[in-house]
């Protein structure tokens, strides 16, 4: 083909990912998936395009804005930008095959036309685990085990799970007179810790219709501290006479006792009134989790949780009646796993590796490729991944490659070694080196690998 070349780049909010990258992602799906079906969640998965009537209006007017929406010949169309509803229309066409209640999970991309920042891009990957048939509290109790022991295994550090409960805030606002405007005020308090209380009470006042002294009542309620206990019994104290509040307070508090009993630390999941989930669809117990401790920028230090939470869901009781008579109740949450590998990047923390094989087997003369290749197969046979390097070229630029894309092991077997039997094995960290019989080869990789 003639004609200038085309500049290479990427759209504004979508990104590459080059192996160093793709490898820690990986390894995050793969303990995600682990962790989901130790809990007995079965894996499915939708398209990632569905009709915009089964979409458009889930997830609220801004929601909507960002969807990417397009007409395919005469039919109106539109990417997913999130696992639930997709999964609540699936729910509702194969509920009957599958009984109730139905525990599964699913991973795939979303799409999302939002302003780019820091950790949040418009093509993203999501992890959802969710429940559906149940309005039990156990379930509810369910997803916050599966978050703790999901971050846990994730070895992110340290994390804390923030609960709330959206009966408790519908229960409050109809207690401040404002229930009628309930939908615009959860939207403007869930953007609370993104802008500061001054520019979410004047948003509350202009967007959500109310006053400045209604406004200012939210935020108070919503900036409550203390222990868990101490907010439960001072909302109970002061808005148990509300049926909403009153349930929402009892469920928060067996949710809470029953992680307790369960054996998670209190201090690993909080009652934090300001959670409030901006998708419309939430009816119940919400969840986010953040990232605790600091990562270096270049104003200084900025914490984790700066970046929002990495983990997020909510009980929908309504959510698949659009499209089904049948009752269908579900709780879930998703690992948003793009942010989360945006914070562990932007902290330093990922391992500077882009091989997934830890052994490099040095091609020193190029008529033995054979048998280089013939030891790569027995190494690979026990479950130890081995690349040969594919040009008998000097040795030194062999074991550069090798450091430079994290391999921690190198074999090297030249004219002599080949007339010994031998394979000289060097652990490329510490630099010792180690001639072996063939015979003994697998032993001393595994020795070199520890």
């Amino acid at each position: 083909m003639s004609g200038p070349l085309i500049t290479p780049r990427t759209l504004q909010g979508f990104r590459d990912y080059p192996p160093a990258l793709m490898m820690p992602r990986e390894r995050l799906l793969e303990t995600a998936r682990r962790v989901y079906r130790s809990y007995g969640f079965a894996p499915i998965d939708t398209p990632a395009l569905e009709y915009a009537e089964i979409l458009c209006g889930k997830g609220g007017d801004e929601t909507d804005k960002q969807m990417y929406r397009f007409l395919h010949g005469k039919h109106d169309v539109a990417l997913r930008f999130d696992l639930t509803i997709p999964f609540a229309r699936f729910a509702a066409m194969h509920v009957g095959e599958l009984g109730t209640p139905f525990k599964r999970y699913a991973m795939g991309p979303v799409w999302r036309g939002e302003r780019p920042q820091a950790g949040r891009y418009r093509e993203f990957w999501q992890c959802d685990f969710d429940t559906i048939g149940t309005t039990s509290n156990a379930a509810d109790i369910e997803v916050a085990l599966v978050i703790h022991d999901l971050m846990t295994a994730l070895e992110v550090g340290d994390f804390q799970i923030r609960v709330n409960n959206r009966l408790v805030l519908n229960g409050l606002l109809e207690e401040f007179g404002i229930a009628a405007h309930s939908t615009g005020v959860l939207r403007c308090l869930d953007k609370l810790g993104k802008v500061n209380a001054d520019e979410v009470a004047t948003e509350m006042v202009q967007k959500a219709g109310i006053t400045s002294d209604q406004a200012r009542q939210v935020l108070a309620l919503a900036s409550l501290e203390g222990s868990n206990a101490d907010i439960l019994n001072r909302l109970s104290q002061d808005f148990g006479t509300n049926a909403k509040a009153a349930e929402g307070i009892g469920k928060l508090r067996e949710l809470l006792a029953a992680t307790r009993t369960a054996g998670i630390r209190e201090d690993a999941i909080r009652l934090d009134l300001s959670i409030a989930r901006g998708l419309d669809y939430y009816t119940g117990t919400i969840y986010e989790t953040f990232l605790l401790g600091s990562h270096p920028t270049a104003d200084g230090e900025k914490p984790r949780a700066s970046y929002g939470s990495v983990c997020s869901g909510g009980r929908y009781d309504n959510l698949a009646g659009l499209y089904t008579k049948q009752t269908l109740p579900g709780v879930g949450a998703s690992l948003g796993l793009d942010r989360l590998l945006g914070i562990l990047e932007a902290s330093k923390v990922l391992p500077k590796v882009s091989t997934p094989a830890p052994v490099l087997i040095v091609q020193f003369l190029g008529e033995r490729v054979g048998d280089y290749q013939r030891l790569a197969r027995v190494l690979r046979a026990v479950g130890i991944g081995a690349e040969v390097y594919p040009d008998p070229v000097k040795i030194g630029k062999q074991l550069q490659y090798a450091s430079d894309r994290g391999f921690r092991v190198a074999v090297v077997a030249g004219s002599a070694e080949f007339e010994r039997g031998e394979w000289k094995v060097k652990n490329l960290a510490s630099r010792e080196e180690k001639a072996v019989p063939e015979s003994g080869i697998v032993e001393a990789v595994r020795a070199a690998l520890l």
